[in-house]
C-alpha cells in the first residue's frame, strides 16, 4: 500500500527535479492534500498554479484505471511475478518490473504514437481526407514513411483482436475533452487511423483474428490533451501499473507459500526419498 501511495508523488517530483536541473525550469513543489484523489494530486502538483478542471480529473482518473492491470502476459507484470517466484521482496519485485517496464515496445509505446501522429500531421496536407491519410498510412505500413519499421503503433494486440475494451471505454472520454480544448480535428486523425489501418495491415500481413486498435493509440493523446510532458507518460503507466504488480506480487507469494511448497513436501515425504 505504501508503494501504491507514493508513486504518484515520486513521478512528479522525479519530473520536477529534471526539469528544473536539466530543462532550467523553475522549481516548485507541491505537497499531496489527502482530500484529493490519485488523478486531482498529480495535476494539481504537476500544473504551477494547481487548477484543473473536474473533466480533466476524471479524464486523468480513468486512464490510470485502465492502465492498472493487463492480465499476466505482458512483459512487466511478467518480470514481476518471475521475481516474485524467487522469494524476493516487494521492493525488489516492483524495481524489476519498472526497468522492463521502461523499454519502447511496452512502456514507451505510446511515445511511439505520438511520434507517428506527429509525423502524419506534418506529412498529410488534410487529415481530414480519407483517400490522403489511407495513402500516407501505407507507406508507414510499407516502410517507406516515418521510421521505416513498416508498423502502424497502437494497432494490434497479442490478445486482443476484435477490440481493446481498454481503447473503447477511453474513446469517449477523449472525444469530450478534446472538444472542451478546441482539438476536434486532431481527435479526428486518430479515429482514420483506427478505421483505415486494419484493412492496410491485413493487406500486408493477412491473419484469421481481428486487428484492432489498442489503447497505445490514444494514451499519449490524451496526456497531451491534459498538459502532461512526454517524459511522464511511462512513470504515470507505471503509477497506474504498480497496482497490478503488487497485486500479482501477493498472488504468486501465496501460491509459492501455501499450494505449491507443501505439495511439493508431501510428494518428497510419500516417496520416503533417502540421501
Amino acid at each position: 500500500m505504501k508503494i501504491i501511495a507514493s508513486m504518484p508523488a515520486m513521478a512528479v517530483y522525479g519530473y520536477r527535479a529534471y526539469s528544473h536541473y536539466e530543462l532550467g525550469e523553475a522549481l516548485y513543489i507541491a505537497d499531496p492534500s489527502d482530500e484529493l484523489t490519485v488523478a486531482e494530486n498529480i495535476l494539481m502538483m504537476l500544473r504551477p498554479n494547481g487548477t484543473y478542471s473536474l473533466l480533466e480529473a476524471v479524464v486523468l482518473d480513468r486512464i490510470l484505471v485502465l492502465h492498472m492491470e493487463h492480465g499476466g502476459g505482458n512483459n512487466s507484470t511478467f518480470t514481476a511475478r518471475v521475481v516474485s517466484s524467487s522469494g524476493s521482496d516487494t521492493y525488489s519485485v516492483i524495481a524489476a518490473a519498472l526497468l522492463s517496464l521502461k523499454g519502447p515496445k511496452h512502456g514507451g509505446a505510446s511515445h511511439k504514437v505520438s511520434k507517428m501522429t506527429t509525423d502524419i500531421e506534418e506529412n498529410v496536407f488534410d487529415i481530414d481526407d480519407r483517400d490522403e491519410m489511407y495513402d500516407y498510412l501505407s507507406k508507414i505500413a510499407d516502410g517507406d514513411a516515418f521510421d521505416g519499421t513498416g508498423l502502424i503503433y497502437g494497432m494490434g494486440h497479442a490478445v486482443y483482436t476484435l477490440s481493446d475494451p481498454r481503447a473503447e471505454i477511453l474513446r469517449g472520454f477523449i472525444e469530450e475533452l478534446a472538444k472542451a480544448k478546441g482539438r476536434e480535428r486532431e481527435y479526428r486523425m486518430f479515429e482514420l487511423i483506427r478505421e483505415l489501418s486494419p484493412e492496410i495491415i491485413n493487406k500486408r500481413h493477412p491473419t484469421n483474428t481481428g486487428i484492432c486498435a489498442n489503447i497505445d493509440l490514444y494514451s499519449g493523446f490524451v496526456y497531451d490533451l491534459l498538459g502532461i510532458p512526454e517524459d511522464l507518460y511511462t512513470p504515470l503507466f507505471a503509477v497506474a501499473r504498480s497496482v497490478g504488480w503488487c497485486s500479482h506480487h501477493m498472488e504468486e507469494t501465496i501460491s509459492s507459500n501455501k499450494i505449491i511448497r507443501p505439495a511439493y513436501v508431501s510428494i518428497v515425504q510419500d516417496k520416503k526419498i533417502d540421501n
